[in-house]
């Protein structure tokens, strides 16, 4: 049984792949071309998340001790977000207009005004090393997720931690909510998804990703219940988030780290850092086919990015490293060197 799977599974990876080595050799997808490239600044020599704030036309940048604030339309810096304490991305409430960012050197989040960008209050988290975070829009809560094996809800009209959530692995990475009472987060080190209910705080499933191996990115097209997972082993997951199955896989591009979908062309975006950088563009031809349309070349470590729905950019960072010391993963980030790369199809 093990082999006739295996072999049944190889003969798909190999087309998978053979469809993908075409798309990298045709021209850009839908025309993506670099638009922009913008300096910035970086406090703490790395980034995480990429965020947006669509009312306000903002988009965030965690850049080690700060959030730098640049607006969508016109690239100009609006401002910035700090000192934090190793913050690894922002939420936003639209009730209220406040952000909430996620500082996992000091494990609480900081709130703030998404138009003046003054600092609110600091709310101390029941979890160790918060990293990623999602706004529920169904119970106006903030969720946060850590490497710990938990996850912790903040009330975004008062500020206050209303519970935690124990989760059945540890390595907690990028979530999705669909708006009606469901947070999904990707688990790395077993390669799971989870499911909580955002108003119980309850775990309702935690299923399978296979073949999926160490999902990191998602996003989700909450009309037709997908979620889009971008996987380390070079593959994008398509999960029905009602009953867990994975519908189909897609390859992209080595070290993904987020992954975006734009509802009005039904196409996901799948950022990967590995092999001189590139963004793989995939069709939602129905919710259980997709198409592969072929990659963007982007940067080495361009591995995370945000989408404007409105236009349809696509924002990511990048920086320039000094050759890593014996025993380093990775060098120290050159001064200056940080910054944003800006993709339109127009």
């Amino acid at each position: 049984m093990k082999r006739a799977w295996c072999a049944a599974a190889c003969i798909s990876i190999m087309t998978a792949l053979s469809a993908f080595a075409g798309a990298q050799g045709s021209a850009h997808p839908a025309n993506y071309r670099l638009v922009k490239t913008l300096s910035l600044p970086n406090t703490g020599g790395w980034w995480d998340y990429l965020g947006r704030n669509q009312e306000d036309r903002q988009i965030y940048i965690s850049a080690g001790n700060q959030i730098i604030v640049i607006n969508a339309d016109t690239y100009d810096l609006e401002g910035t977000i700090g000192p934090l304490n190793g913050t690894h991305g922002v939420a936003i409430s639209h009730g209220d207009e406040n952000g909430f960012t996620s500082n996992g050197g000091s494990n609480d989040s900081t709130e703030f005004n998404a138009q003046t960008f003054k600092i609110l209050k600091t709310i101390p988290l029941p979890i160790q090393h918060p990293d990623g975070l999602i706004h529920d829009p169904a119970t106006n809560r903030i969720f946060y997720f850590n490497h710990d094996g938990q996850a912790a809800a903040v009330d975004a009209s008062s500020g206050k931690v209303v519970g935690t959530v124990a989760l059945p692995s540890k390595d907690a990475e990028f979530a999705a909510a669909d708006g009606h009472g469901h947070v999904f987060d990707n688990l790395e080190d077993s390669s799971q998804v989870v499911e909580i209910n955002s108003k119980t705080l309850k775990l309702m499933n935690a299923w399978p990703l296979a073949p999926c191996e160490h999902p990191s990115g998602m996003a989700m097209d909450t009309y037709h219940q997908r979620l889009f997972i971008g996987c380390h082993n070079q593959m994008l997951a398509v999960v029905n988030a009602e009953t867990g199955k994975v519908v189909t896989t897609l390859p992209i591009g080595p070290g993904v780290d987020a992954v975006r979908f734009d509802e009005k062309f039904s196409r996901v975006f799948a950022s990967s850092g590995g092999d001189g950088g590139t963004i793989t563009v995939i069709h939602e031809d129905n919710p259980n086919q997709y198409s592969l349309l072929g990659t963007i070349p982007t940067q080495q470590g361009a591995r995370t990015m945000e989408i404007d729905p409105e236009t349809h950019k696509l924002f990511t960072v990048s920086a320039q490293f000094q050759p890593p010391a014996p025993g380093q993963r990775r060098g120290t980030m050159i001064t200056g060197s940080f910054h944003l790369l800006v993709y339109w199809n127009h």
